[in-house]
């Protein structure tokens, strides 16, 4: 893969095949309305990903409506939460934290409107590097 794929929303690009079950589970579960929200995502399983890190990641051409990529890797498939990989393309490029599927509808809304920074996300995980939710100030 050379270029990450144009898609009109955001990109869920999956880098893990092992469970076919996990990976239609997890974007089931990241597209469900939560409230009057929900992500607006391309789930793309290429089998030219699999196994692509982060850091590969943003060595790929970016293109101009995609500043940031979700990855759904092993830990995903396998963590009980399922905490999705993000990953900045534009800011801070290689920049890293993973949120949980129920979460993911204020990652993608926001950065992609560019309504909040990918840091003021990344600055909120928890102390294993999960973003449950935004803390209220």
């Amino acid at each position: 893969m050379k270029n990450l794929p144009k898609t009109g929303n955001s990109l869920v690009l999956r880098t893990d095949f092992l469970d076919d079950a996990a990976w239609d589970s997890i974007c089931a579960a990241i597209r469900a309305p939560v409230g009057e929200f929900q992500a607006y995502v391309d789930c793309i399983s290429d089998p030219e990903c699999d196994g692509m890190t982060a850091e590969q990641l943003t060595m790929l051409t970016p293109t101009a409506s995609h500043s940031f990529v979700f990855i759904v890797d092993r830990l995903a498939l396998s963590h009980p939460e399922h905490p999705i990989l993000i990953v900045d393309l534009s800011h801070e490029p290689g920049r890293t934290f993973r949120v949980i599927p129920s979460e993911m509808w204020a990652v993608e809304n926001n950065l992609s409107l560019a309504n909040m920074d990918f840091s003021e996300f990344a600055d909120e995980v928890d102390h294993d590097g999960i973003l449950r939710g935004l803390l209220e100030s």
